[in-house]
This record gives structure tokens, sequence and C-alpha cells, in this order.
């Protein structure tokens, strides 16, 4: 295939597995001379750079989602930016905004997760009989879907956080109530998707008998799952 190297400009490209760089047009494309690759990691950085309008920023997907593993610039650019950025943050003004805005985030976390794990608990509305399940599994499930950075649906603002409660429940009783992460799913287009509501349903089965105050057999697979909490 042949090699080009284009005007500096803003492009999106993409890597091969050779670790050559893909153009928009397929084509396999030359680094300019005197620039450098600048990793992903500190936006404050990055910011600077692409702020020139001279940069291509190297792309990639994982599953739906497309990812940036970081950008080729001029190397000068590079290097000033990272001297501006390392000014700036070695000033107390800089470090004590930091802080404020760490302790900002860990209060908004702190008051995130006791709405979330609340709304689990409404979600799950079990009998008074079974009311100290009912807390220990709405925290099992907030544990484990509220992390920053968890990447699961309880991250998301894009659904109400009732939604946002239902679905975390779902997927936390689906790894840990049933077969599904040793399952052996055809590789047929829509075939995960129906296996995945089929046990969807099979969990809101088995959180109804919670509901209703049934007595529960200690085979019960929530029991089960909660106990190795």
């Amino acid at each position: 295939m042949e090699k080009y190297t284009v005007a500096s400009q803003i492009l999106i490209v993409q890597q091969n597995p050779k670790g050559e760089l893909i153009g928009p047009d397929g084509k396999i494309l030359i680094v300019p001379s005197g620039w450098s690759f600048l990793a992903a990691g500190d936006a404050g950085v990055t910011r600077k750079v692409t702020a020139k309008g001279e940069y291509w920023r190297v792309e990639y997907r994982k599953g739906r989602r497309t990812f940036s593993s970081g950008i080729w610039a001029p190397t000068s650019t590079i290097i000033q930016a990272k001297q501006e950025v390392q000014q700036v943050r070695a000033t107390d003004q800089y470090r004590k905004k930091q802080n404020y805005a760490a302790e900002r985030r860990e209060k908004l976390q702190a008051a995130y997760e006791t709405e979330f794990c609340s709304t689990v608990e409404d979600f799950l509305a079990f009998h008074p009989v079974h009311k100290n399940l009912e807390k220990k599994l709405a925290q099992a499930v907030t544990a484990h879907a509220i992390p920053v950075g968890s990447g699961t649906v309880a991250r998301t603002q894009m659904i109400p956080v009732e939604e946002r409660a239902t679905r975390a429940v779902i997927a936390w009783m689906r790894h840990q109530t049933t077969a599904y992460d040793n399952l052996k799913i055809a590789h047929i287009k829509g075939e995960r998707r129906a296996v995945r509501r089929m046990l969807a349903q099979q969990s809101v089965e088995l959180l109804s008998t919670y509901r209703e105050g049934k007595v529960i057999p200690a085979e019960c697979p929530l029991q089960k799952a909660l106990s190795k909490i």
C-alpha cells in the first residue's frame, strides 16, 4: 500500500496491527517530520496542543464506543504545552482549586451513593419479613454499580435514576444468581440479547417471591450470592 504525508492539519486517524497510521481515505500516512506522539491521559496538555489546530488524533473502537489513544503533533508544540501546564500546576492557587474540586467530587459521589442505594431499595420493595435482605442486596448492587469509572448503567445521566437502579439490580442478579457468565451463547445476531431477556425475567420472578413475603428455600440463588458477601 502506498504511503504518503499530508499537509499539517487536523485529522482523525486509526492505527493498523502493524502500528501504521491509516487516514480517513484508507491510505497509510507518514508522520510529518518534527512531530511526536502525545499519549492520552493528561487532558490539560492535550487541550493546549489541540488548541493550536495542528494535530492528528489516533482513535480506536471498543464495542460501540470510540476512544483516543493520543495525538500526533509538532514536538515543539507538545514541549511548550507541557511546560505551560507544569508552571500552572506548581502554583498554590492551582493546588487549592484541585483540593476543592476533589472534595466537591467526594461529596457529590457520597450523595449519589445514598440516593442510588435508596432508589434500589424502593425498586426491590421486599416484604417486611425480608427487609434485612433488601438492604443487603441494595448495598451490594450499589457497591458494584456506583464507583466512578465502573462503566455500569448507574454512571449514565441519559436515563432517570429509577431506571438506572432497576437495570443495575437486574445486571447484578444476571451475573450473581444465574449461570450467564458460564453460558456458551451461539454467535447469532440477537441471541445474547434474547438470553439476557430470559434471565431478566427469571430475576424478576425471583424478586417477586421476596416482595410477596414467601418462605425462601435454602437453595435460593439470591441467598447464596448474598451469603458470599
